[in-house]
């Protein structure tokens, strides 16, 4: 009986304190978007390729993230948000017209290697966004594509 009263304890204490996180989420805010700066308006892609870069890039590697009703949801939200915060200071697609020639071609040299590796998108990603999985023929044309946007 003993057991059981403290289990219930815990399990109230567990509840009010999940409750409490719920206040301190993430700012699930995207900054501010200049069109003439982002990636796909600068690069033009074509349909298929844009599609692509938007189910599967774009979430994490720019500021038009669209947040799925459980990035409200902390401790979940952190995790989350650190993966958009870092997606971003890493490459961050909306911001593609204020870089150099040689960052751009860096960054298209990144891409290509790994999308064509698999590292990209996130396995953690493609598991709640299954339009994010890409074939692997849409890879190798994704790949072909950054590497054929290259300015020598």
């Amino acid at each position: 009986m003993r057991r059981k009263k403290i289990l219930r304890r815990v399990m109230l204490v567990l509840l009010v304190a999940f409750i409490i996180l719920q206040f301190f989420g993430i700012d699930t805010t995207n900054p501010t978007v200049i069109a003439s700066e982002d990636f796909i308006h600068i690069t033009q892609p074509d349909d298929d390729i844009k599609n692509m870069l938007k189910r599967a890039c774009y979430d994490c590697h720019s500021n038009q993230t669209v947040y799925p009703w459980y990035a409200h949801i902390t401790p979940v939200s952190w995790w989350i948000g650190h993966h958009i915060e870092e997606g971003r200071e890493h490459l961050n697609f909306s911001k593609w017209g204020t870089f150099s020639k040689e960052k751009k071609n860096h960054k298209l040299h990144e891409c290509e290697e790994e999308v064509e590796e698999g590292n990209m998108p996130l396995d953690s990603y493609t598991w709640t966004h299954g339009g994010a999985d890409l074939s692997k023929a849409q890879k190798k044309k994704l790949a072909e594509w950054f590497e054929g946007q290259m300015n020598g």
